[in-house]
């Protein structure tokens, strides 16, 4: 797959995850807010309710005085009412004039004339009562405009009883779909309380939760009170209301976060196939050079003139031993690629003389530091050389960064290199690789032993590698459980340290 079409299905997966996180989002602020809406009007509505059943309540109250007063005076009552005993009448005339009226005896025996008189009294009082009924209604009119003009000298406490007041919540904001605990206070025109619940807490009022609505708004403005009310577990309560969107969104997170580790993979993988062709191009090249020279002193064999030249002979076979080591060399080059698909590298461990290895290596070496004009020089000062360590793995080491130092030497002046052994404690051996090439840049030490980490070599094109060789050098040096370290200066030079546990550590 062309990284173009990687990166063309990146940015649309990425802007798909984009639009659905951000529609989730959206859905969710419109259902909070919506709720926050919804239970603001129920509340309102409650409050609303209770300051209206207040006044009611009030009016009630001064309704009951005053019909106790109107029913001061009495209406027409019989006393006694039996045939044989008569009957009584009570009466009181608009002028204030009580009466009493009986008549005693058999009513059954009454001639029908006074029948007829009883009949008309009785219709004057009605006429009497009609008219007293008409003034009090008057009366009434006048009860009420007193209610209006002088209820709210009363104390509030007695107007709004606190135990009414959170009766009246309670049954209000049922009513109203909303079952929760709350917390009020009645206060004055001037924030004052009169009195609250005992868990109200003034801080929590003001957190932007607080309700407020006026208890009997015809009083004077100087006499207005208010009603605050606010709901402490009111977050959770709407909360709970868009909690069933949380799964989704996690799952979207959990699926952007794969989306993402997948991507990053691809590009890996593309980056690996493409650094393992290049290897595979690079190698075959490679390969080539000595090749070749093995089959040209091969054909220098067949003559005879060579064949009786001691010094040629030697010469040839010289040539073809280091030939021969040059391609085993690129051969464990191709292990090297294998060893970065294992978790564990598989190592042949046993005792090895580091002073013996370093000297055959820096005398296979030297003819290729001499070919760029250079030198190496080796002071193998070490005691106790023994190292408990993979020998052909060891010898690699040691080859990746002298290679590196011809690699990367300086244009302007003859390479140097310098290999030295010394023990620094009872159990470790160092070695040190020293030269005078380009250098390494600070923010490049941190990375250089990071796989397929490369650094820049600014116009410098005859420097192939795959970023593999200080990786693998690091890799092996841990797993024979020692440990690498770099010093670097532009223009100056580089220096690894390897230090390796002696064989009786």
């Amino acid at each position: 797959m062309k990284k173009s079409t990687i990166w063309l299905l990146t940015i649309i997966m990425a802007l798909t995850f984009i639009g659905l996180l951000y529609v989730q989002i959206t859905y969710m602020g419109n259902m909070v807010r919506m709720r926050n809406d919804q239970f603001s009007e129920g509340v309102k509505r409650a409050l609303y309710a209770v300051s209206n059943s207040l006044e009611q309540e009030e009016t009630k109250h001064f309704l009951e005085q005053d019909v106790a007063q109107i029913e001061s005076w009495v209406v027409p009552s019989v006393k006694n009412s039996d045939n044989k005993g008569g009957v009584g009448y009570s009466f009181t005339t608009t002028g204030g004039v009580e009466g009493n009226l009986t008549l005693k005896g058999d009513l059954s025996t009454l001639s029908p004339q006074l029948t007829h008189e009883i009949g008309r009294s009785n219709k004057s009082l009605q006429e009497i009562l009609r008219g007293q009924y008409l003034y009090q209604s008057g009366l009434l009119n006048e009860v009420i405009l007193n209610i209006l003009s002088h209820s709210s000298n009363r104390p509030i406490e007695e107007r709004a009883d606190s135990a009414m007041v959170n009766g009246l919540l309670q049954s209000e904001l049922a009513n109203n779909g909303i079952n929760l605990p709350f917390e009020f206070a009645v206060v004055n025109r001037i924030g004052a309380v009169v009195y609250e619940t005992s868990g109200y807490s003034q801080a929590a009022a003001n957190s932007g939760s607080l309700f407020v609505q006026t208890l009997f708004p015809n009083d004077a403005k100087n006499r207005m009170n208010y009603i605050r009310l606010y709901f402490p577990d009111k977050k959770e309560y709407i909360f709970q209301s868009i909690k069933f969107m949380l799964p989704s969104f996690v799952f979207t997170l959990i699926l952007l976060v794969v989306f993402l580790y997948t991507i990053i993979l691809a590009f890996r993988q593309k980056k690996l196939t493409e650094m393992k062709n290049d290897f595979i191009n690079n190698m075959t090249h490679e390969f080539k050079t000595p090749i070749s020279t093995i089959s040209l002193a091969a054909q220098m064999l067949n003559d005879g003139s060579v064949r009786k030249s001691p010094k040629m002979l030697e010469h040839i076979s010289s040539v073809i031993n280091d030939e021969t080591k040059r391609l085993r060399f690129q051969v464990e080059k191709v292990l090297q690629m294998s060893m970065f698909d294992r978790q564990k590298a598989t190592l042949r461990l046993q005792d090895v003389d580091a002073n013996v290895v370093i000297a055959n290596i820096v005398h296979t070496f030297t003819l290729k530091v001499t070919n760029y004009g250079g030198s190496i020089t080796s002071d193998l000062d070490a005691q106790d050389p023994i190292i408990y360590v993979d020998e052909m793995h060891f010898t690699n080491v040691i080859f990746n960064l002298l290679d590196n130092a011809v690699k990367y030497r300086r244009e302007d002046e003859p390479l140097n290199i310098r290999i030295e052994t010394k023990n620094i404690s009872e159990d470790n051996l160092e070695i040190s690789i020293a030269d005078n090439g380009i250098g390494i840049r600070k923010e490049d030490l941190k990375k250089i032993f990071e796989k397929f980490y490369r650094v820049s070599t600014g116009n410098r094109h005859d420097v192939k590698g795959f970023g593999l060789g200080l990786a693998y050098v690091q890799k092996l040096v841990r797993e024979m459980h020692g440990d690498i370290t770099v010093e670097s200066e532009i223009n100056k030079g580089t220096k690894f340290k390897l230090i390796l546990p002696l064989t009786k550590n």
